[in-house]
């Protein structure tokens, strides 16, 4: 079953809040980057509330028909990637947000307001 990815954007975004994840962030890279509609960065105080976060993130899109096509650095929980396609979930620990800054590199992406 293929979802609309605004939809695999809430499912996303509500898994990450689930877990207390801190600061999410969504972004809109519709006609700026081919590589996702969307991103959704967030990050956790702990190296066990980040793993927290990519779990609940990728159970929540199994559960309901999103295909998790990988997710890079799990066991580190620095920097935990999760790829759903057309949307891309960062889940930082908060000192590994705060270098890499991603807002800031994809400063032409809008927030997406999310109700």
């Amino acid at each position: 079953m293929i979802i609309p990815s605004e939809q695999a954007l809430s499912l996303a975004v509500a898994a990450a809040e689930d877990k207390k994840a801190i600061n999410v962030v969504a972004l809109s890279l519709k006609g700026i980057s081919p590589i996702a509609d969307y991103f959704v960065i967030c990050h956790g105080n702990s190296e066990t509330q980040v793993q927290a976060i990519a779990s609940e993130v990728k159970k929540k899109a199994e559960e309901n028909g999103v295909r998790v096509r990988g997710m890079e650095g799990f066991d580190a929980a620095r920097w935990v990637l999760i790829d759903l396609g057309d949307v891309i979930v960062h889940v930082f620990h908060r000192d590994d947000r705060e270098y890499y800054h991603l807002e800031r590199l994809w400063a032409d992406a809008k927030a997406v307001e999310l109700v």
